[in-house]
């Protein structure tokens, strides 16, 4: 049985001037599937020979090959770039020659042409390929990562909380709760060297953007103590500064931004008054 919007192995049956005529495996050569000139790239192709080939129906329905690789199959969740909004959905790219429709439907945020996001394929009821951005059910919690572990990720969306919901490695389920990231994240953020901090029950990964700790603490140091340099040594914030404040301003919870204050007055570099931080 062929399978639409992955790749098949079909015997090449005959050839014609627009190209070659690959077996359906209906015993009905009306059902032979075309693969054209246009597809077949720098291949070399036989009658007789069997090649690997990934079928969609094109612009008018009728079962297609091509030797070109696609961005994606059915079955996957693939990052791929937005193409045009028209009155009847979306269009993204996804390598082939004809661009895929993501029905209003499908859509659970806003779409911009140009832009990248993630994208779950299926086939709709036609047989033809199709995308949804819902992509949160079709991701899998079954992985080897380990605590301490380095990922990359995609943010997809939010929860009511702002923990930002996390596609890893356009497979694996993952969050980064609100109160592990200080800069403001949206959807199709792509984020690098996120660390697993822990694994879920239900297997999904924990993530945190933010560096181990004594390391986090050094580089907010160096970010205070820059701040004053450049501040005439003085400083309205203080261990009295509102989380919000130290989050928007130095990138860090309000509990490491004292830390750091104390570290800093410890060794004697900065004092602290009612009017805010000082250099010594």
């Amino acid at each position: 049985m062929i399978k639409i919007g992955d790749f098949n192995t079909l015997e090449v049956k005959r050839k014609s001037e627009f190209g070659f005529f690959l077996d359906a495996k209906t015993n009905n050569t009306n059902d032979d599937i075309l693969l054209h000139n246009r597809f077949i790239g720098n291949n070399k192709v036989e009658v007789g020979e069997e090649v690997t080939v990934f079928i969609y129906k094109d612009s008018e329905g009728r079962t297609t090959a091509t030797l070109e690789q696609p961005l994606a199959k059915v079955g996957d969740v693939a990052f791929l770039k937005v193409v045009e909004n028209t009155e009847i959905g979306t269009f993204i790219d996804m390598g082939l020659p004809k661009d895929i429709l993501v029905p209003f439907k499908e859509k659970t945020y806003d779409l911009n042409p140009g832009h990248k996001y993630l994208f779950y394929i299926y086939l709709d009821k036609s047989g033809r390929i199709a995308a949804t951005t819902n992509i949160d059910e079709h991701l899998s919690t079954e992985h080897d990562y380990n605590v301490g572990d380095k990922v990359n990720g995609i943010v997809y969306g939010f929860q009511t909380n702002n923990s930002a919901m996390i596609c890893v490695d356009s497979k694996f389920a993952a969050v980064i709760l609100h109160n592990e990231y200080f800069t403001e994240l949206k959807i199709n953020d792509e984020l690098t060297n996120l660390h697993v901090i822990k694994i879920y029950e239900d297997g999904k990964l924990g993530l945190s953007p933010r560096q181990a700790r004594k390391e986090e603490l050094d580089v907010l140091e160096s970010k205070i103590m820059s701040y004053l340099e450049g501040a005439d040594g003085h400083m309205r914030f203080s261990d009295k500064s509102t989380p919000e404040e130290i989050a928007t301003v130095f990138n860090s919870s309000k509990k490491n931004f004292k830390r750091a204050l104390g570290v800093l007055m410890k060794k004697g570099l900065i004092t602290q008054d009612s009017n805010g931080t000082h250099l010594k």
